[in-house]
């Protein structure tokens, strides 16, 4: 029984080491491409665009067929075809093309494997399988595949050909590892669920994914311009090194998160998560010098280590087991792709305006916007379902969804 969640982690492992190339490197492929800032982000915003729609529909797709394994295994071909588009053929229509074909590909990895792992969780209680734990475990597929590229001579420079080729192996890595990955057929026994809305979903739902959202916008100046800035800005040839140590800072958090989980409750740990954001957007801003990129990179710890652990706890308070994919799918798409895509889009035309610099600090409000909402919440953002044995837990006091 060990052994399912020993092959979760590694799942995990395997499928994060994929992002250990896109999230540091998308960005520099395209200007390796010969885009500008504005253009760079409009194209990420393209990318983001199309993750708003494609983990929706995937998710469906996934619960409708009550398996999540062959929909992960269409995701991986669909990055597979992306990369040649993106670096054989040149041209603003294959760019398009490959930066959509490759959203529907990652964008939807993310969601589909939360609700394996939680709905596996949920049917194998008594292997006590915590959800930060598993990604703490891709956090190290992350880091590993972070600091190789940035060992590699010359890698961050802009080729467009080594990034797509290093994303096309350990993407083809993954799908062959897919066999070997877990699954719960059908979803797992449940109890009945708590109070739900109309669709299925608890009250407070919508409250909360925008109390999210507006943390993701807030941090898209880090997740999409952060290389370059380090990059163009500092020029500082250490955008995998960075990125590597922003992981690693993350694991403690994701192994602890669900103690602060339960102390604060989901949306409360998201409160602070959010703060740290304002932090990290205020210290990259203030100071534009590698030593303070290295403590922006340490504060992702509270950003994403703490941030992500909430939030799918959240979202697995907040549906029944049946409508898991579809609920992770709508958290990474309204939760995270559109903020993501809006503050992109934006962000391009203020780094060509004014700078990274002011890029960082107009974000600040969002992140004061969305601990602001989430105070005003108030009981309409405390009180969900009681959490499923072996999945996230709600806090002993309240429960935030």
């Amino acid at each position: 029984m060990r052994k399912g969640a020993f092959r979760l982690g590694l799942g995990y492992f395997s499928f994060l080491a994929v992002f250990g190339v896109s999230t540091p490197y998308l960005q520099i492929l395209l200007r390796g491409l010969g885009y500008g800032p504005a253009a760079v982000g409009v194209l990420l915003g393209v990318f983001e665009l199309v993750g708003i729609a494609s983990p929706f529909f995937v998710g469906k797709i996934a619960d409708s067929r009550g398996r999540s394994r062959p929909v992960l295994a269409a995701s991986c071909l669909a990055t597979l075809a992306a990369l040649p588009l993106l670096v054989l053929v040149r041209g603003v229509a294959a760019t398009v093309a490959g930066l959509v074909l490759l959203a529907v590909g990652l964008k939807a990895l993310a969601p589909l494997m939360d609700a394996v792992s939680t709905n596996y969780a949920e049917s194998r209680p008594e292997l006590g399988i915590r959800y930060g734990n598993l990604r703490a475990a891709g956090s190290a597929g992350f880091i590993l595949v972070a600091l190789a590229l940035q060992a590699l001579p010359g890698f961050g420079e802009g080729s467009p050909e080594r990034i797509a080729l290093a994303m096309g192996l350990l993407a083809a890595a993954f799908l062959a590892y897919l066999p070997l990955l877990p699954e719960t057929a059908g979803g797992p026994r449940r109890p009945k669920p708590g109070p739900a809305g109309r669709r299925g979903f608890a009250p407070g739902f919508g409250l909360g994914l925008a109390v999210i959202a507006l943390s993701r916008v807030a941090m898209a100046p880090v997740s999409s311009f952060f290389s370059l800035y380090v990059k163009e800005e500092l020029r500082w040839n250490a955008v995998g090194a960075l990125w590597a140590l922003g992981a690693a800072a993350e694991i403690p958090l994701m192994l602890l998160a669900h103690r602060i989980v339960a102390r604060l409750g989901a949306m409360g740990a998201i409160a602070v998560s959010t703060a740290a954001v304002a932090l990290r957007l205020a210290v990259c801003a203030a100071f534009p010098s590698p030593a303070g990129a290295v403590a922006a990179q340490l504060l992702h710890a509270l950003c994403y280590g703490l941030f992500q652990p909430a939030a799918v706890s959240f979202v697995a308070l907040s549906a029944p087991p049946e409508r898991r994919a579809s609920a992770m799918a709508l958290y990474m798409s309204l939760g995270v792709g559109l903020p993501t895509f809006l503050g992109s889009a934006l962000g391009g035309l203020v780094v060509e305006g004014s700078g990274y610099r002011v890029l960082f600090a107009s974000y600040i409000p969002f992140a004061l916007a969305s601990i602001t909402l989430w105070a005003a919440g108030g009981k309409r953002l405390a009180g969900s379902p009681r959490a499923p044995s072996g999945g996230p837990r709600p806090s002993r006091r309240r429960a935030d969804a």
